[in-house]
C-alpha cells in the first residue's frame, strides 16, 4: 500500500553549517524517506556569507529561492537571486550563491538528482534542534574535500 508523507516546517534532519555558508540546512526528503530519484532539503545562508564555488559531475541540481535575496554566480555570470528565482543546474556548471545582505538570511529550496547532497551536509555539518541558539561560525572539516568528493561535487575547484 502507498502512502503519502507530510513534512512539517522542522521535520527532518538539521544541520548547523560551517563557514562560509553558515546557517543550516533541513533534508526533508532522503532515500530514507522515499524511494524517488531525488533529495530535497531547505539551506539557510546566512548574512554575508556564501556557498562556495562548486559544480557537480555525477549530479543535477535545482535551486528555488523562496526568502531572501542575493547574488548567483553561475559559470561567472552574476545573477541577481530574489524570492521566486528558479536556478536549473546542469552537470559540471560552476556556481556559487551569495547572501549579499548584511541582516537578513537567504533561504533556498535545493533538489538533487540523484541523491548525496544530504550526506555532504551531515558529514560537514553540526546536528541542529530547531529552536536552538546559532552557534557561533566554526569552520569546515579538514578533510572536506575528500567528503565532498565521495558525495556530489566534482573534485576541487580551488
Amino acid at each position: 500500500m502507498r502512502t503519502a508523507t507530510i513534512l512539517q516546517p522542522d521535520d527532518g534532519p538539521s544541520f548547523w553549517q560551517p563557514v562560509p555558508a553558515n546557517g543550516h540546512v533541513t533534508v526533508k526528503i532522503s532515500p530514507e524517506i522515499w524511494d524517488g530519484p531525488f533529495s530535497l532539503g531547505i539551506q539557510e545562508v546566512a548574512p554575508g556569507s556564501h556557498i562556495r564555488l562548486h559544480a557537480h559531475d555525477r549530479h543535477r541540481e535545482v535551486m528555488f529561492v523562496w526568502q531572501g535575496s542575493g547574488t548567483a554566480v553561475i559559470a561567472g555570470e552574476r545573477h541577481p537571486m530574489r524570492p521566486g528565482t528558479v536556478i536549473v543546474l546542469p552537470f559540471d556548471v560552476e556556481h556559487m550563491f551569495i547572501n549579499d545582505s548584511k541582516e537578513l538570511p537567504l533561504r533556498l529550496l535545493w533538489i538533487m538528482a540523484p541523491h548525496g547532497l544530504e550526506d555532504f551536509f551531515a558529514a560537514i555539518g553540526r546536528t541542529r534542534v530547531p529552536g536552538e541558539p546559532t552557534p557561533a561560525p566554526f569552520p569546515r572539516p579538514e578533510n572536506v574535500r575528500e567528503i565532498e568528493e565521495r558525495t556530489v561535487f566534482k573534485p576541487a575547484i580551488g
